[in-house]
């Protein structure tokens, strides 16, 4: 390698550490100032109880309950059918332009707007189906957001199982479905369950589509059903920065409701990464 060469390429890499170290330092620079803002407001009495005096005062449980609840009604709806659909088309469809009219469609929805899902979801869930404002609408619209990052995450975890394994399988006189839930599926678990849990991370920070099918301005007590309101936190934060009498009172709040959003969606990522190692030393042992 000439002397210009290695130049050039120190010159390449230099550059890409310093993108890197300022991607890092803007992100800690970030997390830190949130920090700094709301770790004074939270106790365990912010955790417990319910906002009141408008939301000055008191906590964010029904906001944290409503979070989980949007969060797990969501996958309830999405991971079946995005967990089906990708094995469907990695496994089923014949390799040619349906496969790859399927994937486009699939990747144009992944990169709608998600407060258009949100005005789907409330033509479609709220109004057409007659289930209001309510948690079973905003699970569904956020299960609909979440799904093509499933589908995509389920196909490209089977595609990575090398043929050789079908085949063998196969030739041992096992069926296709056989094949799939005991040998492939299996093997590529460590990496659907990891885009699965990643969508929820995704779920757990939405505001818009939530805005339009159940989230409540302020409302101080937990839901009773899967027809009820709900307080979540993105759109309580959103309230709180935006809105309100007594903004002073108001901002520490929000800065507490942004860092216990952030701790949620980095346990989420946690659970991601140990569920992971989890099934990639199950499939080892076995």
């Amino acid at each position: 390698m000439t002397n210009r060469k290695r130049f050039n390429q120190n010159l390449a890499f230099g550059a890409f550490r310093l993108l890197s170290l300022f991607i890092v330092l803007v992100l800690f620079a970030i997390l830190g100032f949130i920090i700094y803002k709301g770790i004074g407001v939270i106790d365990w009495e912010f955790l417990t109880t319910a906002p009141s005096d408008g939301m000055t005062a008191g906590g964010i449980l029904p906001a944290i309950v409503g979070t989980f609840s949007l969060m797990l009604g969501s996958a309830v709806f999405a991971f079946p059918i995005g967990v089906m659909s990708g094995i469907y088309m990695n496994e089923y469809t014949p390799r040619g332009w349906v496969v790859r009219f399927i994937r486009m469609m699939t990747n144009n929805l992944s990169g709608i707007p998600s407060i258009v899902f949100g005005l789907f979801g409330m033509a479609l869930f709220v109004n057409y189906l007659g289930f209001g404002d309510s948690i079973l609408a905003g699970s569904l619209t956020l299960g609909l957001l979440s799904l093509p990052l499933v589908i995509r995450t389920t196909e490209e975890a089977l595609k990575a199982i090398p043929d050789s394994l079908r085949e063998g399988s196969r030739a041992l006189g096992a069926t296709k479905l056989q094949t799939i839930w005991h040998v492939i599926l299996p093997m590529a678990m460590p990496n659907v369950i990891t885009g699965l849990i990643l969508a929820l991370g995704r779920v757990s920070g939405e505001t818009a589509p939530i805005l339009f099918t159940c989230a409540a301005y302020f409302l101080p007590k937990l839901p009773s059903g899967i027809l009820d309101q709900c307080m979540a936190l993105p759109y309580h934060l959103y309230v709180l920065s935006t809105s309100g009498t007594d903004m002073d009172a108001q901002l520490p709040i929000a800065y507490g409701t942004a860092l216990v959003l952030i701790i949620i969606i980095l346990l989420v990522n946690l659970l991601a990464n140990a569920m992971r190692k989890f099934f990639e030393r199950k499939v080892k042992t076995n």
